[in-house]
């Protein structure tokens, strides 16, 4: 079984009990992860899995959960599946996609740590919330009138006709 179907698996089968616990380690482990990458963003970070593992000093299943989490936002995103203890890994992220994903996640612990602030301005951060606000924001598209012509194009009313 690979990496990335043991963290697929740790998800899958978290009960309603020990989902809050995992959750809070999770988190953690990622605060320290994205900490260290924030702190100089254009820095390609680059290691053996289980190197990279030790450094951040966090499981190998919580480890491959950030790679799948921060996989979106990479410059060139990894193969996750192939991923293997002895795998060459990359982590270079696009700091404007990153920012724009933890929104996306409702990801508060993340899009606050105080690294963003040498990285995004206000002003550019903000940019970047309205843009993740736009994308959610749903445009119904207005039906026919029941006076208006019928769209079956048989020229008589709607209410008339299909709308009947």
């Amino acid at each position: 079984m690979s990496l990335y179907d043991d963290w697929q698996n740790l998800i899958d089968n978290q009960s309603k009990k020990s989902f809050d616990a995992f959750i809070d380690k999770y988190n953690e482990a990622e605060i320290k992860i994205y900490s260290d990458i924030l702190k100089d963003p254009e820095k390609e970070i680059t290691g053996i899995f289980s190197e990279l593992v030790q450094k951040y000093d966090v499981d190998e299943s919580l480890f491959m959960g950030f790679l799948d989490g921060v996989n979106t936002s990479q410059k060139k995103p990894l193969e996750l599946e192939t991923i293997e203890t002895g795998t060459a890994v990359t982590i270079f992220v696009d700091p404007e996609k990153l920012y724009f994903n933890m929104l996306t996640a409702g990801a508060e612990h993340l899009y606050t740590l105080p690294e963003w602030d040498n990285i995004l301005d206000m002003q550019k951060r903000d940019e970047i919330t309205k843009e993740y606000k736009k994308s959610r924001t749903v445009v119904k598209e207005k039906g026919p009138g029941r006076n208006d012509p019928c769209t079956c194009g048989s020229g008589k009313k709607y209410k008339k006709c299909c709308g009947a």
